[in-house]
């Protein structure tokens, strides 16, 4: 039987790695195309997943999958620009109870799947978690969740959230935008800017690894690169080719820890994460019609504020349409920070009592 035809398990390592860089690439690209943000992300991960499915993964090694951890956290820290806080503290009781409806909301529904005991530990409200898949998905490990399941439930929700956004734009009929309203991907980065914001990056990711932190990798870099935003010492610059190489790596180190056992299992619990993001959605919706009522804000814009998909894909569609983008990205980025902060803890909390 020719080499190709044999069962990928047996096939070399050359060749895996072969089938899972140009797989991981088209995948990308057709992803790219349909509009989906995380598209970098999501392609390398489906097609380690189906890789390591099938019995032919490959190994990720853990000092690389940190330094990807820690480029992606930075670049994390990179949405969080100084202008972002005044915009928050100008109207805080509005931004206070849209990004707190929100997180209750989800936390709640993430409560009652753990309490099914169908899913193992903390997964069901680490995967509940509303925005920031990815740093979700890579904290979640260090507080006794399964990864590998996070991720599912995490970016099935946003491209749930990502199709439903998109249809409520269309279905309100906002004007598209006649500016680019986001901001233009630069055509030349600094050299300088770029080895500080790496050095950074890495020395921040590796000491966060070496002193145990939990999510020391991303999470310890993207606190460093917040202090190094605000401090004005420099600009986060980081090219587009190391952020899709992170990505990737990102996306294989997940999908690679994936098995057949917990592809069935995955799809066992799949209509009920289903109908969590379906509930999700429509608490959310109803969140932002009280923000309509109440505070006078535009439906679309306030739909988008509360979304509970990611802050990265809400800003695509929001960039696209006449709404107002620094009130939908406060918001959004808002509750990323205080999910990011009160997150492990609650996780903690809620998940007491539950079979593990």
């Amino acid at each position: 039987m020719p080499p190709l035809m044999t069962h990928p398990a047996r096939w070399p390592a050359p060749l895996r790695w072969g089938v899972l860089i140009l797989g991981s690439g088209l995948l990308a690209l057709l992803l790219g195309r349909a509009h989906l943000s995380a598209a970098l992300l999501l392609g390398p991960m489906i097609v380690a997943i189906a890789m390591a499915g099938a019995g032919s993964g490959v190994a990720i090694p853990r000092f690389v999958f940190i330094i990807a951890q820690s480029v992606v956290g930075m670049m994390m820290a990179s949405k969080l620009p100084p202008a972002l806080f005044p915009e928050i503290a100008q109207d805080w009781p509005i931004f206070a109870a849209g990004i707190l409806s929100t997180v209750l909301g989800a936390t709640s529904l993430g409560w009652l799947l753990s309490r099914t005991g169908m899913l193992p530990g903390t997964t069901a409200i680490w995967g509940s978690s509303p925005g920031a898949a990815t740093v979700m998905t890579l904290m979640s490990e260090s507080y006794g969740a399964d990864m590998r399941l996070v991720a599912m439930m995490q970016y099935l929700r946003v491209a749930c959230c990502a199709i439903a956004a998109t249809a409520v734009v269309k279905l309100f009929g906002v004007t598209p935008s006649q500016s680019v309203v986001a901001t233009p991907v630069e055509t030349t980065l600094n050299a300088l800017d770029i080895a500080k914001t790496l050095g950074l990056a890495i020395g921040a990711g590796l000491l966060g690894w070496r002193l145990k932190v939990p999510g020391g990798g991303l999470l310890t870099p993207l606190i460093a690169g917040v202090i190094y935003n605000l401090s004005g010492l420099g600009d986060i610059a980081l090219p587009q080719p190391v952020l899709a190489l992170s990505y990737a790596i990102v996306g294989w180190g997940i999908g690679m820890r994936f098995s057949r056992e917990v592809l069935a299992h995955a799809a066992r619990v799949l209509p009920l994460v289903l109908g969590m993001i379906v509930t999700l959605i429509a608490l959310c919706a109803g969140f932002a019609a009280l923000l309509v009522q109440f505070a006078g804000i535009e439906p679309v814009t306030a739909y988008l504020a509360t979304s509970p998909g990611g802050a990265d894909s809400v800003a695509i569609i929001a960039a696209g349409t006449q709404v107002d983008i620094p009130f939908v990205m406060a918001m959004q980025i808002g509750r990323f920070l205080l999910v990011l902060i009160a997150g492990p803890a609650l996780a903690r909390y809620l998940s007491r009592g539950t079979r593990s």
